[in-house]
């Protein structure tokens, strides 16, 4: 990978999440994805960890071999001339001496900026805001090293993990405590996975005066009113291979009883353009 062209991917990265505007992420899972996105006009991809993992046969949750998610992202990057963050979940690591190679080797493949969860992938349980911000300070500083400024978009788990009994309060302090954290040790963006109430999004963006990245959920705030309270990203986590399976499934139950093949043959999108997108 060229390393000037990372650091400017990078920049630019970093750039979209303070100019003003949403920057909303369908995340993808392919290169011919992350062309499609490119070609209408996206100014960065994103990968969803999910996505990947059940496009080739895995479950999420790092089942996937590392070597497949780092090969998968040398495609995604080399199909666009875009950024790239790629979604590492908690970096595939056993420790924090294998974080360090992992995210090295990540970095490697081209990409401009990750997601990183406080989830322990052993036990299910949250790690402590200690461990998880020195998880962030040895990114940050390994990206230093290698000259390129890695995007981080800390994501905290508190509102999947959470009893559903606890109250709205509680699960917010401990967000806002978490951000606050992963910010002073780093962290570019804070990603509350799963929170989705207007006046908690907005309370939260206000305290940290940083970028806060919102998942699209069912009960989430429409895209214009996330903008107006001031949140700098959305993402669609597998929400896009949701969509697209679910055209899939539609027009195959179709098919299976002999009807929608006008829906094939009339179809839009050709093998011509297809091939345009995967020959720039």
């Amino acid at each position: 990978m060229n390393h000037p062209t990372q650091q400017a991917k990078a920049n630019t990265l970093r750039a979209l999440h303070h100019n003003g505007q949403l920057l909303v992420l369908p995340n993808i899972w392919n290169p011919l994805g992350a062309a499609l996105l490119q070609d209408i006009g996206y100014a960065a991809v994103a990968t969803a960890s999910a996505s990947i993992a059940y496009t080739n046969g895995y479950d999420d949750g790092e089942h996937i071999p590392f070597n497949d998610v780092l090969k998968s992202l040398q495609q995604i990057v080399s199909s666009v001339a875009i950024p790239v963050t790629a979604d590492i979940e908690s970096g595939y690591a056993a420790d924090n001496n294998q974080l360090k190679d992992q995210i090295q080797r990540l970095i490697s493949t081209g990409i401009a900026g990750i997601n990183f969860e406080d989830s322990h992938k052993q036990n299910g349980q949250l790690l402590s805001i200690e461990e998880q911000s020195e998880k962030i300070k040895l990114i940050k500083n390994t990206a230093a090293e290698t000259g390129v400024p890695l995007f981080i978009n800390a994501r905290t788990d508190v509102y999947i993990k959470a009893d559903k009994a606890q109250p709205a309060e509680e699960k917010f302090n401990e967000a806002l405590k978490r951000g606050k954290a992963y910010i002073a040790a780093g962290a570019d963006c804070f990603f509350p996975i799963l929170m989705k109430e207007k006046q908690d999004i907005q309370n939260l963006v206000a305290a940290l005066n940083t970028p806060v990245n919102i998942l699209a959920v069912p009960g989430v705030p429409d895209l214009k009113t996330l903008h107006h309270i001031g949140v700098a990203r959305v993402s669609l986590g597998p929400g896009f291979l949701k969509v697209a399976i679910h055209a899939m499934k539609e027009i195959a139950l179709r098919l299976k009883n002999y009807e929608g093949l006008e829906d094939v043959t009339a179809n839009t999108v050709t093998s011509d353009y297809l091939k345009t997108l995967i020959n720039r």
